[in-house]
């Protein structure tokens, strides 16, 4: 389990929601590359749920692609929808909106055919409990696809800081067998797991966690050190990130576990136990949601 203060990660996304789509370029590069792995499944819902949907785009994409679905977002930050219904339309709109928790959430059993979800799983402090809540609101035969972040994300963030002080700065997160097993252990089948890295560049350190910030990824930590860290242990955590230098840049690493599978088709679940551990796109799987 992590140790997320809920509150507290609501709070800096509500900053972060007037200015989020002008820095969103990975999380938006991600959700792209999460929604091409719907071609891979055949699928005709008519009920989705976005959890982590932030300000809407990749929910009114989901729209688009399934014209006949109802799509709820669901969000932590009234501030993320409240820009989101802002930008949709008003009137005879299929868009839903509600603020919410993914590992508790206010939906009925078997209301949706599918859960998607884009780079929300890393900020759930138990993922038995918030897998568990996406299976119960499946639909026998639904579909449950998403992507989060693992272990290596921000890794040269983390080991430079680590060589100033002792104290957490970066969050850590799930890796990819953990969200795996979590998918067994919730009573999901057919579990397709995939991993890679994508690495963003920075002219320096402090250009990066701007960008942190911008986009509300802020510590959220119950254990994180309260006040202001000094200016000698944030020096030396800079010139601990220079060492990654390369060709004038300064890396950042963000590992992506992206993953899907499926309600069971009656009652509970077998449990096999059975991950396939490949990438998404060379699979040609077929599975009809009704």
């Amino acid at each position: 389990m992590n140790r997320f203060d809920k509150e507290n990660i609501a709070a800096n996304f509500d900053r972060a929601a007037a200015d989020y789509d002008q820095h969103a370029v990975l999380q938006k590069k991600i959700a792209v590359r999460l929604v091409a792995r719907l071609d891979f499944v055949t699928v005709r819902p008519e009920q989705i749920i976005d959890i982590g949907s932030g300000t809407g785009t990749t929910s009114r994409f989901l729209a688009r692609r399934y014209r006949n679905a109802r799509v709820v977002q669901l969000d932590l930050s009234q501030m993320m929808l409240r820009k989101s219904r802002r930008k949709g339309q008003w009137f005879f709109s299929r868009q839903h909106y509600i603020c919410g928790d993914a590992e508790y959430l206010p939906i009925a059993p078997g209301m949706m055919d599918m859960v998607f979800s884009s780079l929300a799983y890393q900020w759930c402090n138990d993922l038995d409990l918030a897998f568990g809540e996406a299976k119960r609101i499946l639909r026998p035969n639904g579909l449950f696809i998403f992507a989060t972040l693992g272990p290596d994300t921000l890794k040269e963030l983390r080991e430079s800081w680590a060589a100033a002080d002792a104290v957490m700065h970066v969050h850590t997160f799930f890796d990819m067998h953990d969200v795996g097993d979590a998918l067994v252990r919730a009573g999901m089948e057919g579990v397709v797991m995939d991993v890679e890295s994508v690495t963003m560049t920075y002219p320096d350190c402090i250009g990066l966690m701007r960008d942190l910030k911008d986009l509300g990824s802020r510590n959220a930590s119950l254990d994180r050190q309260g006040g202001l860290t000094g200016k000698g242990k944030l020096k030396q955590m800079l010139a601990a990130y220079e060492k990654y230098r390369r060709e004038g840049k300064l890396p950042a690493t963000y590992e992506v576990v992206y993953g899907h599978a499926w309600a069971p088709a009656h009652g509970r679940s077998e449990q096999s136990g059975r991950i396939a551990y490949v990438p998404v796109d060379t699979l040609r799987s077929r599975r009809q949601v009704k």
